[in-house]
């Protein structure tokens, strides 16, 4: 549906403006229009697509979703895509805005996602002396306030890190630090699928051959890479932690089986003695002197007792019990 359709002049709110009428003000010198739609239906798309010749692959891709993030050019206008992510309880919800760019007019097409962007388009308004450079600044501020929404979702995934490291170092089940390793990982990499190749897009923003659209506010693009350049560093860091954590977290789970081992190979040894002894005595040869002495059995039991008790203290000393 079509949240809302303003037409701008030298950076100055004019009205907002009836789709019918965006023509006729798009010629007026120094005006552009800028349409906000959210999960827009395909005649909706094919009917802005018609006012303003957007190109047809660029509309396919807006019309399908779930594209990658990337930066277009047809001509004289943009096209650019990137990710809309947002935490739902232990789920990270991945949206998209497509957004079309030309020298009078900014399309913004929003999918599967309930962020909004009023506050970019009010603090746009806020900033005339900004917004009179055209459809450019917009572009900026859509990535600016996409890319900021990035940070918050890294806090909060750090934040789980840290919890599942403070609780590896417990005794607990470590088939289950290692489940919430893993679907940590996976809503990393969800970050790190929307950061790098916005990332990679973003530095054909400014420098070099910049598109005629974002002539004068290249400054604006790079800032937006720096934070991108940021993001990317510490989803990186975050990455190498978590497979070091699954390491250590495997690490202490053959260290415990080792020691159970040891406990075990102690008490076997152990009762091996006990064991060695009573068959040596349970032998039925005729000749058997301690068979036929008044002490025998409690000789016998007392050498048993005394080999196991040396056994366990050592066992004990070295810390196998």
């Amino acid at each position: 549906m079509l949240i809302n359709s303003v037409a701008y002049q030298q950076g100055n709110r004019l009205r907002d403006v009836p789709l019918d009428e965006l023509d006729a003000l798009r010629r007026e010198p120094e005006c552009f229009v800028w349409l906000a739609l959210k999960d827009a239906e395909p005649a909706e798309i094919d009917h802005i697509q018609r006012i303003f010749a957007l190109p047809d692959l660029a509309v396919e891709d807006a019309r399908h979703g779930h594209q990658r993030p990337k930066l277009e050019e047809y001509g004289d206008q943009l096209f650019v895509a990137f990710h809309l992510l947002e935490v739902h309880g232990e789920e990270l919800q991945i949206g998209e805005l497509n957004v079309f760019v030309g020298h009078d007019f900014v399309v913004s097409v929003r999918s599967r996602s309930g962020q909004s962007f009023l506050g970019v388009r009010a603090r746009c308004e806020r900033e005339p002396e900004l917004l009179q450079f055209g459809p450019g600044f917009v572009l900026y501020a859509l990535m600016d306030a996409a890319v900021d929404g990035y940070f918050p979702v890294l806090d909060r995934l750090e934040t789980e890190l840290e919890a599942i490291e403070e609780g590896i170092f417990t005794r607990g089940d470590p088939r289950a630090s290692i489940q919430q390793l893993y679907k940590l990982k996976q809503r990393v990499m969800v970050l790190k699928h929307a950061v790098a190749p916005l990332m990679e897009a973003s530095t054909r923003l400014f420098g070099g051959r910049v598109p005629r659209v974002c002539l004068n506010t290249e400054e604006y693009f790079r800032d937006v890479h720096d934070h991108l350049v940021r993001l990317d560093a510490a989803v990186d860091t975050m990455r190498d932690t978590i497979s070091t954590a699954i390491h250590v977290n495997l690490s202490l789970v053959a260290i415990e089986e080792s020691e159970v081992t040891k406990r075990l190979a102690a008490w076997a040894g152990i009762f091996a003695v006990a064991t060695a002894f009573a068959g040596i005595w349970g032998m039925n040869f005729q000749h058997m002197p301690e068979l036929d002495w008044q002490y025998g059995y409690p000789f016998a039991l007392g050498t048993i007792t005394l080999a196991c008790g040396l056994l366990y203290r050592r066992f004990r000393k070295v810390g196998w019990i």
